[in-house]
């Protein structure tokens, strides 16, 4: 049972003599609070333990309003799937305050447990039902991201122009190019009309589309990559860019500085550069200095690498003279251009020329990537 507290407990500084002159001061003995047995292994904590408590409450407090407050605004970004990127900014600040909340003071399990449980029924209600959805929207995202930081990188820095994407086959858009340039060959103003946005038919607009595929697709990337693993003077570049025409012929072999990359080499090939400047979209020719020719001496490999970059660079421009000749040997006259233009391409493409055309564009590109592969 419990023992009963003596209230009228006094304490005496003299003795208990009446006669005694000394004043006696009653002083009431330290009150002291009996507890339970079971209860006397629980030792109160001293007032700074207190104190301490306090303010540990209202930080707690804080951190919860703070919690909340970041509950309801993830509530509210669930709506918007733009903004999923930003759930783990405030998954960090939460975390970032739950660590803040627990002082040693307060890590105790019932605490901890709290705190976890009001976490954790956050996450159970957005994430643990999307979490496969949302890393799919996340990586979506970032890919788009990436695809367009690239994408407008190299398009600010010249190396591709804009164009839509199309998902027609190779084939198609050869023989559109095929089509344009035999319009063009009787209407020499066409191809012009088409890239100063003159003509907005359908058809003219497949066209111009073909005719960038062409340029940005297959010719200007593999011509990039010649260049950049090669070390041709700025010069030797212009030159060969100019020429429509050119013959690589074997002569004797001379050791001198090759014309081309200006290295000490064994040089036994001379390049002869030839032909009209051209318009590389109206691809219209300029008579001026048409007769002008260029002869360099090269090394074996300069060489080589002249023949795979001509051929493509200028493959749109012959395949246009092509296309010329065949509209001026034909003999039908007093017929209207579009009759003429699906008369010839119907005869073209029944005879195998598109497709062998096609086929000396494929040849060239693989000369173009297996000559990458070269140091």
């Amino acid at each position: 049972g419990k023992r009963k507290r003596l209230n009228t407990s006094v304490l005496y500084d003299s003795d208990e003599s009446e006669d005694s002159d000394i004043l006696v001061r009653k002083v009431f003995a330290k009150r002291r609070c009996i507890m339970d047995e079971d209860e006397s292994s629980e030792e109160q904590q001293p007032d700074k333990t207190c104190s301490t408590e306090n303010v540990s409450t209202n930080r707690k407090q804080k951190v919860f309003a703070k919690l909340k407050e970041l509950a309801t605004r993830r509530a509210t970004r669930r709506s918007c799937s733009s903004e999923n990127c930003e759930d783990s900014d405030d998954d960090a600040e939460v975390e970032s305050l739950c660590h803040l909340s627990l002082t040693p003071a307060e890590g105790s399990e019932t605490d901890s447990d709290s705190m976890k449980d009001f976490i954790v029924e956050e996450e159970e209600d957005d994430d643990d039902d999307n979490t496969e959805h949302i890393k799919k929207k996340n990586n979506s995202y970032c890919i788009f991201n990436i695809a367009y930081t690239f994408f407008f990188f190299f398009f600010n820095s010249g190396y591709i122009a804009f164009f839509p994407v199309s998902r027609c086959d190779h084939s198609v858009h050869f023989k559109r190019i095929v089509k344009a340039f035999l319009i063009n060959a009787i209407d020499d103003t066409f191809l012009s009309s088409l890239y100063d946005g003159t003509r907005q038919k359908q058809y003219a607009q497949d066209m111009l589309l073909s005719l960038h595929y062409l340029d940005d697709r297959f010719i200007q990337p593999r011509l990039e990559n010649l260049i950049s693993r090669s070390r041709w003077k700025d010069r030797y570049k212009e030159r060969v860019d100019c020429y429509p025409d050119v013959r690589i012929i074997l002569k004797n072999p001379k050791n001198m500085s090759c014309q081309a990359c200006e290295l000490n080499r064994y040089c036994k090939f001379n390049v002869l550069l030839s032909g009209k400047l051209y318009n590389s979209r109206t691809l219209e020719a300029d008579d001026f200095m048409s007769d002008d020719k260029q002869v360099l001496k090269v090394g074996m490999v300069c060489a080589n690498r002249t023949r795979v970059y001509h051929n493509l660079k200028h493959f749109k421009y012959k395949l246009y003279v092509d296309c010329s000749s065949i509209t001026e040997l034909d003999g039908v006259k007093d017929e209207p251009v579009k009759d003429t233009v699906e008369r010839l391409l119907s005869q073209l493409e029944d005879s195998g020329w598109i497709q062998k055309r096609y086929n000396d564009l494929e040849a060239y590109m693989n000369d173009a990537d297996s000559f990458q592969e070269e140091k």
